[in-house]
């Protein structure tokens, strides 16, 4: 029998090692482990710049991000911080950053209350150039005689012209009578909580215009809406949905206190308001043109013939598309659609076509440059070029020509099977004998 301390100790060793299988980096690493006992300490109260990863162990993007990582680390070492926190363990700490995917990278820099999300390539060069670009921002702030980071003022530039001013006599017609989206802080001008809210809100509201609007309420002089939306506390904020509102379709606003966390929040809630992009036919310029020229980039899917793909194939197919478009509706890209040979000057333009179909394109109208789908026409392949797209990673080229190539005017799909032409008969009766020989 084992002696019950050496079975203690047994126990403790195999839980120590299944505890550090789960993180990603380890002590050895110049990547330092951030968890929530330490991370305020580490991170926010420091005078370092910080660049940190928010990560899960099962993540395959997270785990090959693990080399280019721990390489950004040991370059920047001795001048930025690199650390990485593991979400699966520091749930609380990451749901506080507003973390919705992984990995995410947030580099901490001039002020530590409002870091900036790192969008850029994967790789230790890039990733150590915008920590290293966040690093002259914190100086030039120091030397202009800004703030150098702590609890205080925005990292960014905010206006306060971008905060509608609201009040109990405005209320109704700005924010009810108005189909477009709104966050409306109620705050007193005696809280400190929203004195260190001011300069994240205006960040905010300067970032989000255009999509939603951010209003501010003095709840210690507009007392009756205080009182009709029930507000206990100061700050407390409201999200109104974009369309048609009512006084008791308020939502309560739950996420950060940061202008990042505030913007991320309301962007996930007007995406959700943004209805799926339309999936158009490409039969026609006019079609191409309105679909196109409004939006920044526009998704161009050329799918078999239907002889070749019946009625039930190319609707599979259009469900991927939409599937697609629902899912990256917050980038309003257009969405078309043609069938193979039907549009082959833009085939052609695209390179669309020579390796087969289905096909697709992603087209910039103002830059006039185009990528191609590479991977597999499915639901995974697309999302994976499309993801890569939105990262500004891919190969692009540029549209031949530099303008759009002509589009042919074609009839709509009836949404039926294709059917072969019929052969005509041919009347014997008004041939001559010779001509029914050589039939």
């Amino acid at each position: 029998m084992i002696p019950r301390a050496v079975a203690a100790g047994c126990l403790l060793l195999i839980a120590a090692l299944v505890g550090s299988s789960q993180a990603l980096y380890s002590p050895s690493d110049d990547v330092v482990a951030l968890t929530t006992s330490n991370f305020d300490r580490t991170v926010l109260k420091s005078d370092e710049v910080w660049v940190v990863e928010f990560y899960a162990p099962f993540c395959g993007h997270c785990r090959s991000l693990v080399p280019e990582y721990k390489k950004a680390a040991t370059a920047l070492k001795g001048v930025i911080k690199v650390g990485g926190i593991n979400c699966e363990e520091e749930q609380g700490l990451c749901g506080q950053h507003g973390v919705r995917g992984y990995p995410t990278i947030k580099i901490f820099g001039a002020n530590k209350r409002s870091p900036v999300d790192y969008n850029g390539q994967r790789t230790a060069k890039d990733i150590a150039e915008a920590a290293l670009a966040e690093a002259k921002k914190k100086i030039k702030n120091v030397l202009g005689g800004g703030s150098s980071g702590g609890d205080g003022g925005s990292s960014g530039s905010g206006s306060k012209d971008d905060v509608v001013e609201l009040t109990d006599a405005n209320f109704d017609k700005l924010v009810l009578g108005s189909e477009e989206a709104w966050l409306v802080e109620f705050y007193a001008p005696w809280c400190g909580h929203c004195k260190n809210l001011a300069p994240h809100w205006e960040k905010a509201a300067t970032e989000l215009k255009g999509k939603v609007k951010l209003g501010a309420l003095d709840a210690t002089v507009h007392q009756q809406k205080m009182s009709e939306y029930g507000v206990q506390g100061f700050p407390t904020i409201k999200y109104f949905p974009a369309g048609t509102k009512n006084r008791n379709g308020a939502e309560d606003y739950n996420g950060g206190r940061t202008s990042s966390d505030i913007v991320n929040w309301a962007l996930d809630k007007y995406t959700e308001d943004i209805p799926s992009p339309e999936l158009v036919q490409l039969t026609s310029e006019e079609v191409a043109r309105a679909t196109c020229e409004k939006n920044p980039l526009c998704v161009v899917a050329v799918l078999p013939h239907i002889l070749d793909c019946d009625a039930g194939c190319r609707n599979r197919y259009l469900d991927i598309l939409r599937t697609m478009g629902d899912k990256y509706k917050k980038k309003q890209w257009g969405w078309l659609w043609t069938e193979g040979g039907a549009q082959l000057e833009l085939e052609s333009t695209l390179d669309i076509g020579g390796f087969g179909y289905p096909a697709m394109a992603v087209v910039n109208l103002k830059k006039m440059k185009y990528s191609l789908l590479r991977g597999s026409f499915s639901q995974d392949g697309i999302n994976e070029f499309l993801r890569d797209l939105s990262f500004g990673r891919g190969h692009t080229a540029p549209v031949k020509g530099a303008e759009l190539p002509k589009i042919a005017t074609v009839d709509p799909w009836d949404g039926k099977d294709g059917q072969l032409p019929e052969e005509e008969d041919i009347d014997l009766s008004d041939v001559d004998l010779d001509e029914k020989d050589e039939l």
